[in-house]
């Protein structure tokens, strides 16, 4: 139980080294938090010991003409955000916030936490995702040492890309103490067409055919009428509908904008299409859950080919979802149960992909596969890269593979 959890606070990365060099003489393991917002994403960790590194916190070094920032892994990341915007910057993937999703306060994440749970938003259709805008990290082994990895320049071609390999390992490959980030400017205008109306089957046929147009698309969400009507932003924005709405988010200068927009309504034409002119609280919204927040639903999360988004969700038989990257994730609310679980692996053996149960009890987390479960061979390659940086399998054991 947790109350029973000896808790260690270590002031600096030092500390962390000697912390983990203690426990490989007694062999104990650590659930590894910085803020512990994502502690019950993921299977139940099965260790005695919290590591809290919250207090590894603060940037270390911004550069704006070099688009290069270097900060402490448990950085908040609102406070990363706060610095980046005042230099009209930001993080390209548009890291995903999901600390209400999971109970907690919004504006708790963590740089360390983002990375280690890969969290990324819409932006990721044009962007990329953590990996692609991590360039280097510090962090600690499960033999104690403190390692370097990649640098802070962007071209970085030197050795393993270990800061990439951090991405969605759940903390289960080391501590992290340093993160280096590259960043972009920030658009000087966003807005957002709107197809309302439109069945799901139609709405995802027009993300697709929008992520083929010329005009960089930065959001390609479809929300079914259920996830309109949970959603405070859309309601502010007056895009209710008794069907569903389709979103293309594009950005760019006032000039380049609005060809777009003309691109836009011409190929679009035939739908009820309104343009909103985007302050970030709809796509922000839509990335961190805030459809499920409010409810006690369990939460899926379904990454299939956009080609085969809508077949998809009549295979998961889920009433409540919607879809982000022009259908290529599926939020799903449904149970966490057996049934759910074998229909969801079924839908992923038919059109690959993966499904994983993102929020529900300590209790169904430990009894179901989180994760995708792995084929042979790569579940060989993970457990040996888990071997290669944890061989005493003291962090986070048993949170993304029961038997690691």
């Amino acid at each position: 139980m947790e109350g029973a959890q000896e808790i260690i606070v270590p002031r600096n990365e030092a500390e962390i080294a000697d912390a983990v060099a203690s426990a490989m003489e007694n062999g104990t393991a650590f659930e590894i938090v910085s803020r512990g917002g994502k502690r019950n994403y993921g299977k139940p960790v099965a260790a005695g010991t919290i590591l809290d590194a919250g207090a590894l916190s603060g940037i270390l070094k911004y550069e704006p003409e070099e688009l290069v920032v270097s900060l402490r892994a448990a950085t908040p990341l609102a406070e990363l955000e706060a610095a980046l915007s005042e230099r009209r910057q930001m993080l390209g993937f548009a890291p995903a916030d999901w600390s209400a999703l999971f109970g907690g306060h919004p504006g708790g994440a963590t740089l360390a936490g983002t990375v280690a749970t890969n969290a990324c938003g819409a932006r990721r259709v044009k962007a990329g995702a953590v990996r692609d805008h991590i360039i280097g990290c510090r962090f600690v082994n499960g033999s104690g040492e403190a390692i370097k990895a990649g640098g802070n320049v962007i071209k970085n071609v030197t050795g393993f890309d270990v800061p990439k390999l951090m991405c969605g390992a759940f903390g289960t490959l080391g501590v992290l103490t340093e993160l280096t980030f590259r960043v972009v400017p920030k658009p000087a205008r966003s807005a957002t067409l709107a197809l309302r109306n439109c069945a799901a089957e139609s709405g995802l046929r027009a993300l697709r055919q929008a992520a083929g147009l010329p005009i960089e698309p930065t959001g390609l969400s479809y929300l079914p009428a259920q996830a309109l009507a949970a959603s405070p932003a859309a309601r502010a924005a007056q895009l209710g509908t008794d069907i569903g709405i389709a979103l293309i988010r594009v950005e760019g200068g006032t000039e380049a904008l609005n060809e777009k927009l003309v691109i836009l309504r011409r190929t679009f034409a035939a739908f009820d299409a309104v343009t909103v002119e985007d302050d970030g609280a709809l796509f922000r919204e839509i990335d961190e859950g805030g459809n499920f927040v409010d409810s006690s639903v369990d939460v899926w999360r379904l990454c299939v080919a956009s080609s085969d988004a809508y077949a998809a969700v009549e295979g998961s038989q889920a009433q409540f979802w919607y879809a982000d990257w022009a259908g290529g994730l599926i939020w799903l609310g449904l149970p966490a149960d057996e049934e759910t679980a074998r229909r969801l692996r079924g839908v992923t053996a038919q059109f690959g992909g993966h499904a994983t149960l993102m929020r529900a009890s300590a209790e169904a987390r430990a009894r179901l596969a989180v994760f995708e479960p792995e084929a042979s061979a790569r579940a060989t390659l993970t457990a040996a890269v888990k071997a290669a940086f944890d061989p005493q399998r003291l962090f986070n054991p048993g949170r993304m593979v029961e038997e690691l």
